[in-house]
């Protein structure tokens, strides 16, 4: 057994332990689905930012990287902005609604029909990224390890399904704060290695073969501004609607909340510019680098990441990155893994099936869900595996600009758009279907060269840019545009429903603030756990440094590491008592 093999078998067994470790933390659904709105601004930050990062920023963006230049940044970025909102005004109104899942509001503001639709229109969108997030990972152990992609979906969405099961919530944002910083620390450590090794930024851009700020097999300079445009308008959409308030929920008020997002972009903006320096590395100086992966047949590209890892970081390297991989995808995936659940559990099973269902049962059920979801997951990701034609780049982009950017407008317009029926946001959502099918599906390369007589043909990458651009742009005017609309048809609620949306409304603008007693013993719990784990696998990697390298990748170990346990003693640090903290600087 390898040394990279013995790495990943030690960080599954972390996973698994904080799972059992949190497990005592859940007695209700409240505390399986969101830590009963109880937790830390850092845990609830990082969670929020590992929901948008998964291994295909290791695979799929770094493969757009290795071709493009610094055009995958710009997703990043637009991903920063969204949260830089959240910071400025909307995470701690999503903390304020005060509900268990996101759909509770969209219940609340558009009544009960609109729960349903918006509780099964839902999970194909999230149960297929995770489905892609699971397929990316699998692209890296294929490629590493020489198992078949097909074991390591299965395995991983059963090592993620145990950890999700036994402690809920907890344990996915408890193991979303870890893997932050392995990712992190990894990731630091190799672009510095990237750096020095390929001469400074200046040098690597200068022998990027290609165009480094605009990419590759781009004729029309316009689709590209359209891309980056509707690109920036997507993911302040996807950031800012009430269904992905799930992100907050779980802070423990208002504050924490903004404290969070604040994380969350910060991180967002300057990971990217660390993620990419080994991918852009590459493409300067190992541009024939696909040969030794040609088994991926056309996402040997996607393979740009693991080649920088294995051909110029020391041995022992390749485990600790596989590590960070799973820790990725694992994060995004549980997230929506224990929020599908929820959903179903708390939007459907006890409202329609058991409305007088006890906590314990309850619970049960949102554990079975749990393993249900995972399995479909599991089964997705085997299916695109199957599609080893379509770039994993354009698979993520095109599910978030067709299937996710339509649910989102109604729940996004509805906050600031009060005055519209009911109906507003279930045929909002009908429209959407409808736009996203002419626009994404219908529509062909050459329907838009004869419209506008281009001269020359659409590459492939113009087309697909352009065509999640359209998607993004029809969905504003009609999609958007048809919600906006429904207001000419507003003829007042029923005295039951106008109750429950001045309820929203009110809860909107009322600011929580947690200074119990009981909250702050459970802070400190937060600070003592995470602190002692994260102290361990900081000193794990340091151990590291022992396997037989040259000295400078002995270093990089030792930095890896450091990252990580300075970390962990803070966090126990702050765990303990002023008396505590006295004593232990007197002895």
């Amino acid at each position: 057994m390898t040394i990279d093999t013995l790495v990943v078998l030690a960080y599954f067994f972390f996973l698994v332990a904080i799972g059992w470790m949190f497990r005592k933390f859940t007695t209700s659904t409240s505390d399986y689905f969101r830590g009963g709105g109880k937790m830390l601004w850092w845990m609830v930050g990082a969670t929020a930012f590992m929901t948008q990062f998964s291994a295909w920023t290791f695979t799929g963006a770094a493969g757009r990287a290795f071709n493009d230049g610094f055009v995958v940044v710009i997703l990043f970025l637009a991903n920063a902005f969204g949260y830089f909102m959240n910071y400025i005004y909307f995470a701690p109104k999503f903390r304020q609604l005060r509900v268990v899942t996101a759909i509770e509001a969209v219940r609340q503001r558009f009544g009960k029909t609109s729960e349903q639709f918006f509780t099964w229109a839902g999970m194909p969108d999230s149960l297929i990224s995770a489905g892609i997030w699971l397929n990316g990972l699998a692209i890296f152990v294929a490629a590493v390890f020489d198992i078949p992609m097909e074991a390591t979906i299965v395995v991983t969405g059963l090592v993620l399904m145990l950890m999700a099961v036994t402690g809920g919530s907890w344990a996915v944002v408890a193991s979303d704060f870890m893997q932050m910083l392995v990712i992190m620390a990894v990731t630091i450590t190799c672009a510095i290695a990237a750096y020095f090794h390929g001469g400074g930024l200046g040098n690597i851009v200068d022998n990027f073969h290609g165009d480094f700020m605009l990419g590759n097999n781009l004729n029309y300079v316009s689709i590209f501004v359209l891309w980056v445009v509707f690109i920036f308008v997507k993911q302040f959409g996807v950031m800012n609607n009430s269904i992905n308030a799930y992100r907050y929920l779980c802070a423990k008020d208002s504050e924490n909340a903004r404290k969070a997002a604040g994380l969350a972009c910060v991180l967002m903006i300057v990971g990217p510019l660390i993620w990419f320096l080994p991918p852009w590395y590459v493409s300067a100086f190992m541009p024939e680098f696909a040969e030794q992966y040609a088994s991926m047949g056309d996402k040997a590209g996607d393979a740009a990441y693991l080649a920088f890892v294995q051909n110029v970081m020391p041995a022992g390297m390749v485990g600790l990155l596989m590590s960070a991989m799973f820790a990725a995808t694992m994060s995004s995936m549980d997230s929506g893994l224990n929020r599908n659940a929820g959903i179903f559990v708390c939007n459907f099973y006890s409202p329609m099936v058991r409305p007088h269902a006890s906590q314990r049962e309850l619970v049960l059920v949102s554990k079975a869900t749990t393993i249900m979801m995972g399995l479909i997951i599991i089964g997705i990701g085997l299916f695109i595996n199957s599609l080893r034609h379509l770039s994993l780049f354009d698979i993520v982009l095109n599910v978030g600009a067709l299937i996710g950017f339509p649910m989102l407008i109604p729940v996004l317009l509805g906050m600031w758009i009060r005055k519209t029926p009911d109906w507003a946001a279930w045929a909002t959502l009908i429209v959407g279907g409808i736009v996203s099918y002419i626009f994404g599906i219908s529509m062909q390369a050459h329907d838009i060269e004869q419209f506008f007589g281009l001269e020359q043909a659409l590459t492939v990458r113009e087309w697909s840019d352009l065509k999640v651009g359209l998607s993004l742009a029809a969905h504003v005017v009609f999609t958007g545009g048809f919600f906006v609309l429904t207001t000419r048809f507003y003829k007042g609620l029923s005295p039951e429903r106008e109750q429950e949306v001045e309820q929203l409304f009110t809860n909107w603008n009322t600011p929580i603030v947690a200074e119990s007693e009981e909250q702050q013993n459970l802070d400190t719990k937060q600070r003592s756990m995470l602190g002692k784990l994260i102290s361990v696998a900081g000193f794990g990697i340091l151990a590291m440094a022992l396997i037989p390298n040259e000295p400078t990748g002995r270093l990089l170990f030792l930095l890896c590491g450091s990252i990580v346990l300075s970390v962990g003693v803070l966090l126990v640090n702050a765990a303990k008592s002023p008396k505590q903290a006295l004593a232990s600087n007197k002895n």
